[in-house]
């Protein structure tokens, strides 16, 4: 695959002949990493799209709730579906059918904390097992006609920190990239991210290594860069209610101008991809991140939450626009 120098930037780097052109990456997370949202965070800069993590067994079940997780749309690409499970033949056999759908690269997760998940060995439960981890990779990897990745943490706790090991049991069995949240199971999302341990992965890998962990603010992105050497920057709390981070701007540089038309627009994706009243519930969430810590939030806030149709919705924000070019 040749760049197209002409028309596309030059690429950051590469995952297997996918080109990736840019260094900032939306991490995928449940129940935000949706494809409306996706979508926003890739026109702004994301410089590749990961699907929220869809189960093994549900997909193999053909569970429609889980495919629907992994509808895309073209823009996105490059595109990474990402499963988890514990069962390599059933990984495997996932992974195959999902394939068919034509996804860029398949990313498996080893990162999830929750104890639903991470206590029935997938997801981080993985890391307990290397040699496990390089037999699904070899498997994937010889069976499966586009690139295989992994997320990880730095292990399941202080006392076994082995990503050492996990490294070099996915690249030696074919992974062709490796993100890295700098936390273990244990410490979930406290404590501070190991950017030290990002840069020793780096310093031993021979594949991609993109770093997670304590990115807050656009300033942050630099300076793990800086730190660890990695080659792109996944970003996930942060980007919520906050999707201009890729386009290089903290929230608070963001008018509530620019504020309410991005929540016209994500919600307009919301309804068109869930429907009116799933599209509605789902949106609520977004939309208190999206106007946090501005003048007038609290008394908007409720309101929005507490509307119970779309066309209130829209007068509240039609309302707050109005005030917002009065003042002006």
């Amino acid at each position: 695959m040749q760049d197209d120098k002409s028309q596309k930037p030059a690429a950051v780097f590469h995952v297997g002949d996918i080109a990736v052109r840019g260094d900032t990456i939306l991490a995928p997370m449940a129940g935000y990493s949706d494809q409306p949202y996706r979508s926003i965070c890739r026109k702004l800069g994301s410089a590749m799209s990961y699907t929220e993590f869809v189960s093994a067994d549900a997909l193999i079940r053909g569970n429609k709730k889980s495919l629907k997780l992994l509808r895309y749309l073209p823009e996105e690409r490059p595109l990474v579906f990402q499963i988890f499970g514990s069962d390599p033949q059933v990984i495997l056999e996932a992974a195959k059918r999902i394939a068919e759908l034509e996804p860029d690269i398949i990313d498996l997760n080893m990162g999830c904390s929750v104890p639903k998940v991470s206590g029935r060995g997938a997801g981080a439960g993985l890391l307990r097992d290397p040699a496990k981890i390089g037999r699904i990779f070899n498997m994937l990897s010889r069976e499966l006609p586009l690139p295989v990745t992994g997320k990880i943490r730095l292990g399941w706790d202080d006392a076994s920190r082995n990503y050492r090991e996990v490294v070099r049991a996915m690249q030696e069995n074919g992974a062709r990239l490796v993100a890295v949240h700098g936390r273990t199971k244990v410490q979930a999302y406290k404590g501070q991210a190991d950017w030290d341990a990002i840069a020793e992965i780096k310093s031993i890998a021979d594949i991609p290594v993109i770093g997670n962990g304590d990115v807050t603010c656009v300033a942050d992105i630099r300076r793990m860069k800086e730190h660890t050497g990695c080659d792109a920057v996944m970003i996930a709390r942060a980007a919520i209610g906050n999707p201009w981070i890729f386009a290089g701007k903290n929230a608070g540089e963001v008018t509530l101008a620019e504020k309410l038309v991005m929540v016209r627009r994500h919600l307009s994706a919301n309804l068109e991809f869930y429907g009116t009243e799933l599209g509605l519930i789902l949106f609520r969430k977004h939309v208190s991140k999206y106007i946090h810590s501005i003048a007038g939030a609290r008394e908007l806030r409720t309101r929005l939450l507490t509307a119970e149709t779309v066309e209130a919705f829209e007068q509240l924000v039609s309302e707050a626009e109005s005030r917002i070019a009065r003042a002006a």
